[in-house]
């Protein structure tokens, strides 16, 4: 299926925050629980180790993707990292949990960041989390360019794919979201409103889910994106995993200077 560029709801300046944090409470709930992108764990500390970086900053983050639980992972086997967790819509409510900055490892920028237009005090090893399709590819190459400029690692993982399994297996969110949100904390009575009273969340999980199959980017898609870039500088790895969450594969993208590389 050729990628096509719909909009999703959340990405919109007008859909209210109520109805976008319960969305990307959802998703972070269940990336957590199920563990959807560990898979890529060894891949991603690889490229760590060879960036020679300590540091992360996290693009797209909404309520906080993998990091709360993959961190503690990468400090297991030797990698102790700092989390910048960043959004264009900060969802700051979602480090309002007992524990989760128990060390002050993990922080959310309070302020909003454009993952095209990212500031000059921002620093680190960048990471997206089923976040890079948000980008049209003129957007896409932007991303990808400025790491290149400023000399970061970058590291994309996507659990959605184009394709007939995943929009299938899509039509089955809304009744994730009902059984789901009575255990999503921090608890909010707006969640249980919109969910529930007047099922907007349900509805609108299941739009963007479908529109998000529809907007990842293949593995082609993505080596023509670096192809437009200066490779010669940096150490591109591009593929797909067999993820351990469901018959989906992890499509990923993974870049290091080559001068840090050696």
């Amino acid at each position: 299926m050729k990628r096509l560029h719909f909009f999703e709801i959340h990405d919109q300046d007008w859909c209210p925050r109520a109805i976008r944090d319960a969305e990307t409470d959802y998703l972070q709930f269940v990336i957590a629980t199920a563990k959807s992108y560990a898979a890529m764990i060894p891949i991603l500390l690889a490229a760590l180790q060879r960036a020679r970086t300590r540091h992360v900053l996290d693009l797209c983050s909404g309520a906080g993707g993998p990091w709360f639980w993959l961190r503690p992972i990468l400090e297991e086997s030797g990698l102790n990292v700092s989390v910048c967790l960043t959004d264009k819509y900060p969802n700051l409510d979602a480090l309002d949990q007992p524990g989760r900055l128990k060390n002050q490892a993990i922080c959310y920028h309070p302020r909003p960041v454009d993952a095209t237009r990212i500031p000059g005090d921002l620093a680190g090893f960048r990471t997206l989390f089923s976040a890079f399709h948000h980008f049209r590819p003129e957007q896409a190459h932007v991303v990808l360019a400025d790491a290149v400029q400023k000399r970061q690692g970058i590291a994309v993982f996507e659990g959605t794919q184009n394709g007939a399994l995943a929009m299938l297996l899509m039509l089955l969110v809304p009744l994730m979201v009902l059984l789901i949100t009575p255990f999503i904390r921090p608890f909010r009575w707006s969640r249980l409103f919109w969910t529930y009273a007047l099922p907007v969340v349900p509805v609108v999980v299941l739009f963007d889910g479908l529109v998000s199959c529809l907007r990842t980017y293949s593995v082609e898609e993505l080596r023509e994106l670096t192809n437009r870039l200066n490779t010669d500088s940096y150490q591109w790895d591009i593929g797909t995993l067999k993820s351990t969450a469901g018959p989906i594969p992890i499509t990923y993208l993974i870049g290091v200077p080559i001068s840090l590389a050696t």
